[in-house]
């Protein structure tokens, strides 16, 4: 890659030439001569071989594509002072990236709600969000691919803070077989049904949680394909009721009417590394997730403004 010719500072002087209207402001506001201001963008000019400023009366003023040059230049020089933060924060203590790894049938809305809380607050600090199913969320964090984790499952050797339940429902296409019955229904009547379960991502020691044996099972790889699979009338499902709300509204989807154990409620939990100490902005972002977990998942929601 080539190397520019034209440095940041010199980027900063036009841009102080032209947001204080001329040389000898620009000069004042930067501590340097006159001269100095003068030069320096005479010869951008030179290296880029396009002219920036061009003199009318006593102001200069920008030429086409001085403003389009300018324009980019803002957001080159505004990147290089994040950059410096960032490094400076570094510095410090606070971290480049916070890794977190969530069971896919946590609710979006409230990871949303804390990362865009966690935006402003970041300093430049990235979140590498991964979803995973069941045992791959305590795989990855026992593994240390993971800062924080979010799992419904008692992970041994580790401490969670309890966060709230989610509600999964067993659900089939209004007109199966199941919902023809009209009646209650028990184990035995899923039992020769096809159920649909969805693949543990998890390589070590999977779990078929869930599955009642039925006599036929189709394994899929998301609670998305699941609840495809199932409103289209191919098999019933254990599914989170908040990512089935529209499909119930509108038909595409029924809960069965089970005798018993048609509602399951499991906890979830937020694990952290016990192997590597809490940076400034894991604690941040622990806050934040703890605080946004009890929000109702259909309260208003405003995204954070850009800087």
């Amino acid at each position: 890659m080539k190397a520019p010719r034209v440095t940041l500072d010199q980027w900063r002087t036009l841009q102080a030439v032209v947001d204080h209207g001329g040389f000898a402001q620009a000069a004042e506001v930067l501590h340097r001569s006159q001269s100095s201001v003068s030069y320096t963008v005479a010869r951008m000019q030179d290296q880029l071989g396009v002219p920036l400023l061009r003199i009318d009366g006593r102001k200069a003023v920008l030429t086409e594509a001085g403003e389009v040059l300018l324009r980019r230049s803002r957001q080159l020089v505004k990147n290089a002072s994040q950059l410096e933060d960032l490094a400076h924060h570094m510095e410090q203590g606070w971290e480049a990236e916070v890794r977190l790894v969530v069971d896919a049938a946590y609710p979006n809305a409230r990871l949303v709600r804390a990362l865009s809380a966690f935006m402003p607050q970041s300093r430049g600090c990235r979140v590498r969000l991964r979803e995973e199913v069941l045992s791959g969320v305590e795989e990855l964090l026992i593994e240390g691919v993971a800062d924080l984790a979010i799992s419904s499952f008692s992970i041994p050797g580790y401490l969670g803070t309890e966060l709230s339940d989610v509600e999964f429902i067993a659900v089939a296409h209004p007109e199966h077989t199941l919902h023809r019955l009209n009646r209650e229904l028990s184990f035995q009547d899923l039992e020769s049904q096809m159920q649909v379960v969805i693949r543990d991502s998890g390589r070590q020691q999977p779990r078929d949680v869930g599955w009642l044996g039925a006599e036929q099972r189709w394994t899929v790889g998301s609670l998305a394909t699941a609840a495809a699979f199932v409103g289209s009338g191919l098999g019933f499902a254990w599914l989170p009721r908040h990512m089935v709300e529209r499909e119930l509204k509108e038909g595409v989807l029924k809960q069965l009417p089970l005798e018993q154990g048609g509602s399951r409620h499991p906890t979830f939990y937020l694990f952290s590394n016990k192997d590597k100490p809490l940076g400034p902005a894991t604690q941040i972002l622990v806050e934040l997730l703890r605080t946004f977990d009890t929000a109702p998942l259909d309260a208003p929601f405003a995204a954070p403004q850009q800087a």
